[in-house]
């Protein structure tokens, strides 16, 4: 399995598009394939929503607290993180249905199933992360709104925006 990583998401890339709801529904389906996964009772659905905010939209998932309050409500323990970096992850076959973690996600992208009986949300597509792959939206989104990347990736790539905005700065106070 690759490094835990986060999905970033930068709304000024975003189209709205939809491109990262339809991988993620086919990712999470049964033959893998969006041809055949059309024609699935039930149909697959996707665990991203993509909202408009303002002028922009923005993919909205699971952002896999560190603290979530998800797993701390569910009575029957079908939300689990196994420690700091890792996915939630859901077992159906535990879920209740009492909709408790949805009340307490801070972002609201905990849902129900079409059934209203079980929990949907965003697992990182942990099949995809244990083959080397990233998650189906990321790999998906053709314009950078979404990426999966490593917390060390992001350190570097923060250092590196602020080398460059230091670089810039002093070239200016040279001129």
């Amino acid at each position: 399995m690759s490094p835990p990583g986060m999905l970033i998401v930068n709304v000024e890339r975003c189209i709205g598009c939809g491109r990262c709801k339809i991988e993620c529904a086919v990712a999470h389906s049964e033959s893998k394939n969006l041809a055949l996964a059309m024609h699935e009772e039930p149909r697959p659905k996707p665990r991203v929503m993509v909202e408009p905010i303002g002028q922009y939209s923005a993919p909205l998932q699971c952002r896999h607290c560190e603290d979530a309050p998800c797993v701390a409500v569910c009575p029957s323990r079908a939300l689990t993180k196994a420690g700091p970096g890792e996915p939630v992850l859901f077992e159906r076959e535990l879920c209740i249905g009492c909709k408790q973690c949805v009340m307490a996600c801070p972002f609201g992208v905990v849902t129900m199933d079409r059934d209203g009986k079980h929990v949907l949300k965003c697992d990182l597509c942990v099949s995809r992360l244990e083959l080397g792959q990233e998650p189906a939206c990321a790999a998906a989104c053709h314009t950078g709104a979404l990426t999966y990347k490593t917390a060390e990736e992001v350190a570097a790539e923060k250092r590196e925006n602020t080398l460059r905005d230091y670089l810039v700065t002093l070239r200016k106070d040279d001129a």
